[in-house]
C-alpha cells in the first residue's frame, strides 16, 4: 500500500482542515520505477482505459499506451493522431475497484501539460464513488453525481413529479442551454425510496429503507490554460440533487476562501446533469510543461456524511478553499434533503483530454505531444479513522458488481437500460 520510496518525512502531516489534528500516510505511489504500463492486469493499484469518452464530447480517444512511467515520474501524453475515427489520442488511469479510500487527504505533485496561456489540454486529478466506472454509461446512469440518502423530489427523474415543487420551474431555475430545467437526470436509481426486495447494494436503515447510493465525483483539480497567461484550475464538489438555480448557501461560513487574490467562487455553478459547487484558482506558472517543469502540489481533505463533515482543496501545496457542510444544507424550494459529502469508497482517475464544452482548444498554437507527469500520489488518514478498501462493510460495492458485470465491462452502453435492465421500482411513486 505504502510506495518504499516515500520519504519517511512524508508518512504524517497536519490536517489542512484542523493543524492541531496529525494525518497518517495509508497508500502512496512514487512512480520512480520507469517503463511501467497500465494495460488491464499490469498494475496492482491502476489500469489505463482504452475508451473514446463521449460524456464530455472529448476529441480524443484514450489508449493504454499513452501511459506510463519516466524519469520518476507517471507521464501522460497528448498527441495529435488519428485514430478511431478521432484526431486526437489521450490518457485516462483509473483506480476502479482496486483502490478506494472513504475520507482523508488526497495529494499529488503534477506537472501540467503545454503553457499556461495556450488553450486547449484537459487535465485532472479527481475522485469518483466505486458504484460508478468512468467512461461505462450503464454503471454511472441513475447514479451519478448523486450523493443523497433521503426519498422525496430529489431522488426522482427530472427532480420532480407532476409539476411540483413548483419553484425549480419558475423562471431562472434551471438550465438555459436545457429549456430552463432544472433538471434533466435519471433519477437516482439507488435511492432510499426503493422499494423492499428490490436489486440494491444495501445496507439497510433501521426503518428497513435502503442507504441512498451513488457514484459522486470530487475533482482535485481541472486544470485550464487562460490567454491572460496565469492558467487556472476549478477544485469542485459535482453533487445531485440540485438546489434551484444551482445556487448553495454561502453564508454563515458554509464557503471559506483563504486568499481572494488567488481563488474565487467558480462562476460556472453547473447546468442539469450536475450542480457545480467550485472554486476557481490561480496557479503556479511554473509548473507547466513548457515553462519551469515544477511539479506542483494540489489535494483535497474530506470528512464524509452530514454533520461537521467538510471538503478542502489544496492548489499550489496551500489551503485554497473550504466548504462545509452547512453549504449542503436542505433547499425548501427545491424541497429536497440536506445531502451528505460523499460517503461512498472513492477511487482516483488522473487523465490528460480534451473537449471544446471544458476550454476552446487554440489549435494554431498548440504544440504536440503534450505531456502531463505526476511526481507522486500520496492518500492519508485520520488514524482514528482508516478506511479504505473498495467493499467497506457500510457501503459495499462488490457483489453489486458482479451482478451486473456486463455493464462494468462493456464501454459501449450509455443508459442502465442498455444492459436489458430497469430502474429498481420506487416508494416514493407508489411502485411498491
Amino acid at each position: 500500500m505504502i510506495d518504499p520510496d516515500t520519504p519517511d518525512s512524508a508518512k504524517t502531516i497536519p490536517s489542512n482542515n484542523d493543524t492541531s489534528k496529525t494525518l497518517q500516510l495509508i497508500w502512496s505511489d512514487e512512480f520512480n520505477i520507469d517503463g511501467r504500463t497500465f494495460y488491464p492486469g499490469d498494475d496492482p493499484y491502476f489500469e489505463a482505459l482504452d475508451i473514446y469518452y463521449w460524456q464530455t464530447a472529448d476529441l480524443e480517444w484514450y489508449d493504454p499506451s499513452a501511459i506510463t512511467t519516466k524519469d520518476g515520474m507517471l507521464e501522460i501524453t497528448f498527441t495529435k493522431k488519428n485514430t478511431h475515427n478521432v484526431s486526437f489520442e489521450g490518457g485516462m488511469m483509473t483506480s476502479w475497484n482496486q483502490m478506494c479510500f472513504t475520507g482523508g487527504f488526497i495529494e499529488a505533485a503534477v506537472v501540467l501539460p503545454g503553457s499556461p496561456e495556450i488553450l486547449g489540454f484537459w487535465p485532472a486529478v479527481w475522485l469518483m464513488g466505486n458504484l460508478g466506472r468512468v467512461g461505462y454509461g450503464a454503471t454511472t446512469d441513475g447514479l451519478w453525481p448523486y450523493s443523497y440518502d433521503a426519498c422525496d423530489y430529489g431522488a426522482l427523474k427530472n427532480q420532480s413529479l407532476n409539476g411540483q415543487p413548483a419553484a425549480i420551474f419558475e423562471e431562472g431555475a434551471g438550465d438555459q442551454y436545457h429549456n430552463g430545467d432544472l433538471s434533466w437526470l435519471s433519477g437516482q436509481r439507488l435511492s432510499r425510496c426503493t422499494c423492499p426486495g428490490e436489486s440494491h447494494p444495501g445496507p439497510v436503515h433501521s426503518d428497513n429503507t435502503y442507504v441512498g447510493r451513488g457514484a459522486p465525483e470530487i475533482d482535485v483539480f481541472e486544470a485550464l490554460a487562460t490567454t491572460a497567461g496565469n492558467g487556472n484550475v476549478s477544485q469542485t464538489l459535482q453533487m445531485a440533487p440540485f438546489n434551484v438555480g444551482y445556487k448553495w448557501p454561502t453564508e454563515n461560513g458554509n464557503l471559506k476562501i483563504y486568499d481572494e487574490d488567488v481563488t474565487t467562487q467558480n462562476p460556472y455553478v453547473g447546468g442539469a446533469t450536475q450542480e457545480v459547487i467550485s472554486g476557481l484558482s490561480i496557479t503556479n506558472i511554473s509548473g507547466y510543461e513548457l515553462t519551469d517543469k515544477v511539479p506542483v502540489i494540489f489535494g483535497l481533505e474530506y470528512s464524509p456524511g452530514f454533520d461537521n463533515a467538510y471538503v478542502t482543496w489544496l492548489n499550489n501545496g496551500k489551503p485554497s478553499w473550504t466548504i462545509h457542510s452547512g453549504g449542503l444544507a436542505k433547499d425548501d424550494s427545491a424541497q429536497i434533503a440536506a445531502r451528505p459529502v460523499p460517503q461512498e469508497p472513492m477511487y482516483m482517475i488522473t487523465n490528460l483530454g480534451m473537449a471544446p464544452g471544458f476550454v476552446p482548444p487554440d489549435f494554431d498554437k498548440l504544440t504536440y505531444p503534450g505531456h502531463m507527469y505526476i511526481d507522486y500520489i500520496r492518500v492519508y488518514q485520520d488514524p482514528d479513522n482508516i478506511n479504505y478498501g473498495c467493499d467497506p462493510d457500510d457501503f459495499p460495492t462488490m457483489d453489486y458488481i458482479s451482478t451486473y458485470l456486463e455493464a462494468y465491462k462493456n464501454p459501449n452502453t450509455t443508459l442502465w437500460s442498455d444492459i436489458g435492465e430497469s430502474f429498481p421500482k420506487n416508494q416514493y411513486l407508489g411502485e411498491c
